[in-house]
């Protein structure tokens, strides 16, 4: 992050340091959703903002052309379509647990998924890793799909799950309430849109992402300034790309989420955002980018002519992936052993393609605990400190 960034957040966001911190109260949370290099110049606005908040650097314009931690939803209907087989060759020298201990028969290893895609799809895959991890590793699981993002970090903390795939805001809640252990991060093929200026980055391997703002082409939006009086759809409270970054790029562009919309919904999913504008329940909303020809999404094989209703008005500058992450209680060894498993399966055909199924995982990068730091600074100095949004 450069310091024009940094300079930037803070000087947009200590004006809504007040209001984000109280309206990111917990909310519906697991399996995700839904990306850092050199930050990107964007264009000037073509309404300029208010005096105090002219330049916008963590976006590009377009062109003018507390729910209950420990519920779970793990039965929803998964998609049928057919999966390559998974190796999941035992690994050599797997640990070994006592009975009564996490990954013992009469105590598996619960993963815990947000909810930032279909259900259904996350449940499915979710399983197929837990019964890979188990013929490699030895040990058992089973997973749960918490019903918020909240819920999942909420069942990390009170360690009814001991291995998480949270989001990336998720995991800096996490870390500083709960201590949890961040072990991987995701990469993925780059996914860009058509305003993105990192396009030309599509199809590479990284460790990071961007949001988008998105618009329905018959609510006539083209600028920030368009959105005012207009229903407006966020992912969730704990979304990184889905409310968190777009509520200060709005702040900067003088909007306030709470006073400046007409409607404003949590649609509980980047898929539902998308769906929502497409179907005109939202004017106006926000995701990764791009969920709209996401294949995991699978939102225009669904909506062939949403790239006829829908619109890019922005997106956001690189944010940190996503990834998997220990409770700091769970033995070291077993912590190594399923690193190493879900390694083994990213390299996998059939495992890579379980992966992309449950959060489009491309693989994995091992990381240690500073991974988040720069960006976990950039969101303090600008008036946002992650420990004080869940309660």
């Amino acid at each position: 992050m450069n310091a024009r960034r940094m300079s930037y957040l803070l000087v947009a966001v200590i004006v809504i340091a007040t209001t984000l911190i109280s309206a990111c109260a917990p909310a519906a949370t697991p399996a995700p959703t839904a990306p850092p290099a050199q930050p990107t110049k964007a264009p000037e606005p073509t309404q300029p903002p208010p005096p105090t908040r002219t330049a916008v650097p963590t976006i590009t314009p377009a062109p003018t052309k507390p729910p209950e931690p420990t519920k779970v939803v793990t039965n929803t209907p998964a998609p049928t379509a057919t999966l390559p087989p998974l190796k999941c060759e035992k690994m050599a020298n797997p640990p070994t647990v006592a009975a009564g201990q996490p990954g013992s028969a009469d105590k598996p290893i619960v993963i815990g998924f947000v909810p930032s895609g279909d259900t259904g799809r996350i449940a499915r895959a979710g399983n197929g890793i837990a019964d890979c991890l188990n013929k490699i590793t030895g040990l058992n699981f089973k997973i749960e799909v918490g019903t918020s993002f909240a819920a999942t970090i909420e069942a990390m903390g009170a360690n009814k799950a001991q291995v998480g795939f949270l989001n990336t805001f998720s995991v800096l809640l996490a870390r500083q309430k709960y201590q949890i252990v961040p072990a991987l991060a995701v990469l993925r093929k780059y996914n860009t849109n058509a305003i993105d200026p990192d396009k030309d980055q599509a199809g590479k391997l990284t460790a990071y992402y961007k949001g988008q703002f998105i618009a329905s082409k018959a609510s006539n939006i083209k600028t920030f300034a368009d959105m005012k009086g207009k229903t407006f759809c966020f992912v969730d409270p704990n979304s990184t790309s889905g409310y968190i970054i777009p509520n200060i790029i709005l702040k900067a562009n003088g909007i306030n989420s709470e006073k400046d919309f007409k409607g404003v919904q949590n649609a509980g999913s980047h898929d539902n955002v998308g769906i929502a504008v497409y179907k005109g329940d939202c004017d106006a909303g926000v995701s990764y980018i791009d969920v709209l020809t996401d294949a995991a999404a699978n939102l225009k094989g669904k909506y062939p002519d949403i790239l006829d209703k829908v619109t890019y008005v922005a997106v956001t500058d690189k944010i940190p992936n996503d990834g998997v992450q220990y409770v700091k209680e769970l033995d070291a060894k077993v912590q190594a052993a399923i690193t190493n498993g879900l390694l083994a399966m990213s390299a996998d055909p059939g495992g890579n393609a379980t992966l992309r199924l449950l959060y489009t995982i491309d693989g994995f990068q091992k990381i240690d605990a500073t991974f988040y730091d720069e960006f976990t600074g950039v969101l303090k100095k600008a008036g946002v400190d992650p420990a004080t949004l869940v309660k």
